[in-house]
């Protein structure tokens, strides 16, 4: 993000930033304009509020997740004592981190995963072990095996969480099929039921709302039947505004207190007004009106990436690419003996050329032995159409100046 922000020469395809010329200014300022044009209002809005958050939100909250999932409000279980506001979805990740886990559990992420969670986990200590993924995401039977082998090995206790971001993944924009959010509900379930151990399921669901095909999915927190394995994180910085930094969690009712206490102690409740804003948007249609105005744009910026990459890539062998359906992030793999290291020859092919991605081994851990260094992803969330095209042909251009490189072409010729 820094050398992005440092060069406006460089056309970034690396920082997760969210489309700059959509963001809605007009729709913000007319619900300031709402909350602030009541006196009493605003007074309340101007105040300090409650740790948990502003009760209409909340209320909000659970109604929209619960019709995202097609849960009719006759059989809706959820109460005000499931849900929380936060200062974006990443201060959840980190209480829920320093609540849960101690030095010494074990946590299971995908792989690759969210690699700035990684550092949250490094920063308890806790042991990561890691799933591969493939075009389903997580492998579900390869996550029994794992289970399977810290059971056999008596340390099956110390796993506390699964943490999956489970529609269009950062960092790879693969989805949890259909069949393995069921699956992986059952094994956590099963667990439960065998050893008495409740492990819980970390669903970071940032990207959801960002669907441009396919079906709605039903959320693992709406598959747990019990209610007692799945936390649900949502935010509204990527469908709608990360300049309003507020996120929300879902979770078991037994885990609200001891969350509301951390959070107390880290700033007696997030940015107040604009939960008071946020409010106004939802309530007068302007949020999902947005929300449907994002799923065109990043929709057309997908296509564009994906056009581009076939086109100046789709010739060459050894290099692939994810086909998300939605989100902002395309993982792309290329020939094993071309290394996107930080350090490698063609990261810095790409910064000559004026332009950035994120290396791959960053979405790793090293669990499974030395992570891949032929991968990278890709974002279409900030830049223009024009500098999508213009950055994978500069990507190309940077493949072909590093010899690896000029060897993989000059084979298909």
């Amino acid at each position: 993000m820094e050398v992005a922000l440092s060069n406006p020469k460089l056309i970034s395809l690396a920082a997760g930033f969210v489309d700059t010329d959509s963001l809605p200014v007009e729709e913000v300022k007319a619900a300031i304009d709402v909350v602030l044009g009541h006196p009493q209002q605003a007074k309340l809005a101007l105040q300090y509020g409650t740790t948990q958050g502003h009760p209409p939100l909340l209320d909000w909250i659970i109604q929209h997740v619960s019709q995202l999932d097609r849960i009719p409000s006759e059989k809706q279980t959820l109460s005000r004592k499931n849900v929380v506001l936060t200062t974006g979805s990443q201060q959840l990740l980190y209480l829920l981190s320093e609540m849960l886990l101690d030095t010494g559990d074990i946590v299971i992420t995908e792989s690759p995963s969210y690699f700035v969670y990684h550092s949250v986990l490094a920063g308890v200590g806790v042991n990561v072990l890691t799933v591969p993924m493939d075009n389903q995401g997580m492998d579900t039977s390869e996550l029994r095996r794992l289970l399977e082998r810290i059971e056999r090995a008596g340390e099956l206790h110390r796993v506390k969480l699964i943490y999956t971001v489970d529609y269009f993944q950062n960092p790879t924009g693969l989805t949890l099929s259909a069949a393995r959010r069921q699956e992986l509900i059952e094994i956590v379930h099963h667990i439960a039921q065998n050893s008495q151990h409740r492990i819980l399921i970390l669903e970071d669901a940032a990207y959801r709302e960002l669907r441009y095909e396919g079906e709605e999915l039903p959320s693992l927190r709406s598959l747990d039947h019990t209610g007692q394995h799945v936390i649900y994180a949502g935010t509204f910085s990527k469908p709608l505004s990360p300049g309003l930094k507020t996120g929300y969690a879902i979770l078991p009712e037994d885990l609200l207190e001891p969350l509301l206490r951390l959070k107390g102690n880290h700033d007696f409740g997030s940015n107040h007004f604009s939960q008071h804003v946020l409010t106004q948007l939802v309530t007068s249609g302007a949020y999902s009106q947005h929300v449907e105005k994002l799923r065109t744009i990043y929709k057309e910026k997908r296509d564009v990436l994906l056009q581009s990459l076939e086109e100046h890539f789709g010739n060459l062998s050894g290099v692939s690419w994810t086909q998300p359906r939605g989100g902002m992030f395309v993982w792309m793999s290329l020939p094993i003996d071309m290394p996107t290291s930080p350090d490698s020859p063609f990261l810095k092919a790409a910064l000559k050329e004026g332009v950035l991605y994120i290396p791959g081994e960053f979405g790793h851990v090293s669990d499974r032995g030395p992570a891949p260094t032929h991968e990278m992803r890709l974002s279409f969330g900030s830049a223009t159409l024009e500098q999508i095209r213009e950055g994978i042909r500069r990507l190309r251009q940077a493949f072909d100046s590093v010899p690896c490189g000029q060897q993989a072409a000059t084979s298909l010729n």
